[in-house]
Parts: C-alpha cells; structure tokens; sequence
C-alpha cells in the first residue's frame, strides 16, 4: 500500500518505519526542515532501540521517503495517518487540537486538488482513508471529518487506530502487538485496515474493528489504568513506610493474585513521559465536559504529583530541611529507561527542587543528559560517567533505573563519595546488600538503612 504519515514525531516515525519494512511505500511528511534532512541522511531525531537501524534500511530500499512536500506526499497516498502533537493546555488539560485539524484541513485540500473522479491516486480508485493515529478526545475524528469536508466535497473515509507503543521497546509493541484496535466508519474501511495490520499478528494476537468513538476511547481507558496502578502502588508504598513495612513484600504477596497480576506496580517517583500525564489530565477534562466529577482521575493525577515532591521531602528531610551548599550526584534524567525523552520526568522536578534550595547538582545520563541540558544549562555539572558523578557528592539521588545503574562498583562509590548517602527512587538495591556496603539507603516503601555516612 501507499502510506503517507503526518508526523516524524514518535509515533509517525516508528509507525511509518514498521510499515515499510513489511514492504508498504511510506511517505513521512513534516514541516520541519531540519527534522527532514537529517532523516533523508538515514538518521534517527529520537532516540528508540532498533529504530535507525530501519530508517537507514527501507530508505535505501526506496519503501521509506521523507519530505517536506505537502502536495506530493498526499497525492498517491491510499492511507494518511495523522500523527501530529495533541499536548494538553497549560491551564485546561484539554488536549491541544490545533494540529490535528490543520493537517485535517491539508488533507482536505489534496483531496480536492487530486484530478480523477474520486479525488484519488491514479493507482487506486477507492476513497483515501484518514487514519487519527494522534491520541485524542472522544468525538475528534467528528471534527477531523468536517475539517476535510470543509476543504472537499469528493469521497473519503475514516477511521481511528489508536497507537500502544512503549517508549524503549516500540518497534517490538509494534511488529508484535497484544492487539491493535481499529475504528472504522464503514465495513470497507475496516477490511482495508485490517489488511495493513495482517502481517503483525500472525501469532494469533488479536485485531478489534469497532466504531470509532469507542476506539477513541480505548487508549484513554488504557493509558489512564495503567496510571491509576502506578498511583495505587505509590500510595500503598507511603502507607508501608508510615508502618513500618515493605513494599517489596506487600507487593509479592498482593500481585501473586491472578486477579491482580505484576505489571505496573512497581513502587517510586510515579509516572512521566509524553502519555500518562497527557492522556490523564485529558480524560479528566473529558469528565469535566460531561458533568461529573471524575474524583477517580484527578486522584491519580494528585497522587503521581505528589509523589516526586514526597521524595524531595525524603531528601529534605534527611538534611534538616537545609541542603544548601550541598552536593547531589542525580543518576538518570529520562522518565523511564530506554528513551531520551525527559517529558515530564519526575527527575526534572528533582533537579529543580534541589537547585531552588542552594544544593550544587551533578547529571549523568548517557542517554537523555542533551535534552535536559537544553533545561538547565549550566546551572548543573553534567558528567560523562556514573562514577565521576558521584565524586565528592554529599548524596546519590537515582531517578531513572538504567541498566548500568543495577550493579554499579558499590566499593568505588564508597571510596569517591563524600557522603555515603543513597536516596533511591526506583528501588535497584537489596537493602541487605546496602547495609554491606556501609551506604545510608533511602528508598521508597521501605525502611532506611542506616549504614555508615560520612555526611555532615
């Protein structure tokens, strides 16, 4: 098939390499010149396992095309997939829907624009299908349908495939989804989809063709449970703390329930990224439009909130309230392994909070440090290894789990730190294994150990 995707973002840049590395033509189409010119040199803008890799691969195939060409991405294309940005208002949390309906409107112009007698390619003589693949509202595909027909009155037909890509392991969720939901206008389109998605789910996982404001619906049910475990988690976590127990325990014995399964319940400093808080804040404004009160969601959000400012407390706290003139070294800055993207991650508010009291902050992370540099600048050291950034610290504060940081040279931090003070917000270490080691070891649902500090 010819594919056009509106977007090099995320999800447009991993949907459109996936689907030409099953042999589909894909267009990727952004007004980002920059952008655009680094991908036709086969490289990658964000960081994602596997994914320059395929880039580099289907385009010198000639299956994977970048431009910048409005009118010559859209003419042949059978599909068009909308992938633009929807982030939420500052004030509102309702999403943003400005792009979408502009790339809508784009659309709607090259449809009209199109010589033959459906408005389509010459190669094709079915209506294009415009895909929302962007995460939005209930009812935007509504307004993405009359923002075309406000620019066209040639046929067309639509459809919602709503996107479940794990910053980290993207291209595997999606070369081998647990399902892939599709919400189509009419039967045609859905058989039309249902044919591209054929290839990744030979193993049996299961498509679901639905009508499209329910699957509008399903990545907001999604996104916003799996948010509400990670908030439960955390709250039971600080009740384990107040009480003296262990989450790590409470936590094997509670999720040994079938019912209740392991993932996403893991205890620390809550939810970031570019969905969970994004697609939490807008089903709240979803609720708020509907007139009831959504306490649930809002819940989940104040929790996630008030998590990372629970821990700087732990912090604060460990120093009388007072960390000026101190050190911290901070391991990771990413919002969660895998990624470099640093939206809304917990260690921003971290850095800030530690920053804001008069404390001298060290960075690392090898992979995510370039974006939050372009945050903090010079306000903060940023170092080249682990090691280097604990060299004379008075603390180490952990907020992303990398895999280098599971094992680290427990011995040579104790010699290079100042203080042997450790707050963990991912919980990486065996308290038994800290106490070894003489660390003074805060983490989140647990005990403190006391260890050996050298801090003042």
């Amino acid at each position: 098939m010819r594919i056009t995707m509106v977007g090099t973002g995320y999800v447009g840049l991993v949907t459109g390499a996936c689907f030409a590395n099953t042999g589909n033509v894909v267009t990727c189409l952004d007004i980002d010149s920059r952008k655009i010119e680094m991908l036709q040199r086969g490289e990658s803008p964000i960081y994602e396992p596997g994914l320059s890799e395929m880039i580099a691969r289907n385009l010198r195939a000639g299956r994977l095309i970048f431009t910048t060409d409005k009118a010559a991405a859209y003419e042949k294309a059978e599909i068009v997939f909308i992938c633009v940005g929807t982030p939420p208002d500052a004030q509102t949390g309702h999403a943003d829907l400005q792009y979408v309906l502009a790339a809508a409107e784009d659309v709607g112009r090259a449809i009209e624009a199109t010589p033959g007698p459906t408005g389509c390619g010459e190669s094709h003589d079915e209506p294009k299908i415009i895909v929302v693949k962007s995460t939005v509202p209930v009812g935007t595909n509504k307004r993405v349908e009359q923002a075309v027909r406000s620019q066209t009155q040639k046929p067309f037909a639509m459809a919602s495939n709503p996107e479940f890509l794990k910053e980290g392991a993207a291209i595997a969720d999606f070369t081998h989804p647990d399902r892939v939901v599709i919400g189509a206008a009419d039967r045609e389109t859905g058989v039309r989809m249902r044919e591209l998605y054929d290839p990744f789910v030979r193993q049996g996982n299961p498509i679901f063709i639905m009508d499209i404001p329910s699957a509008e619906m399903v990545k907001y049910a999604a996104n916003t449970m799996l948010a509400t475990k990670i908030s439960f988690i955390n709250e039971i976590a600080n009740l384990c703390e107040h009480f003296g127990a262990d989450i790590d325990e409470v936590r094997r014995g509670m999720c040994s329930d079938s019912r209740i399964g392991n993932k996403f319940l893991y205890p620390g400093l809550g939810y970031g990224g570019s969905c969970f808080p994004k697609d939490v804040q807008a089903c709240i404004a979803m609720a708020e439009h509907a007139a009831f009160g959504g306490d649930l969601l809002r819940a989940v959000h104040n929790v996630n909130q008030a998590q990372r400012q629970r821990f700087v407390q732990k912090i604060l706290d460990r120093f009388a309230g007072d960390v000026t003139g101190k050190t911290f070294a901070v391991w990771g800055v990413a919002f969660k392994p895998g990624t470099d993207d640093i939206r809304e991650a917990p260690a921003l508010d971290v850095i800030a909070a530690l920053l804001e009291r008069g404390a001298s902050v060290r960075v690392y992370d090898e992979v995510a440090a370039g974006n939050a540099r372009k945050i903090f600048g010079d306000q903060v050291t940023w170092c080249d290894a682990a090691l280097d950034a604990v060299a004379g610290v008075d603390a180490l504060v952990i907020c992303t789990n990398w895999n280098e940081f599971l094992q680290p040279d427990f011995d040579a931090m104790h010699r290079l730190m100042a203080g042997r003070v450790i707050f963990d917000g991912r919980n990486l270490y065996a308290r038994e294994t800290m106490q070894e080691h003489g660390f003074e070891y805060h983490s989140v649902g647990r005990g403190a150990v006391a260890g050996e500090s050298n801090c003042r």
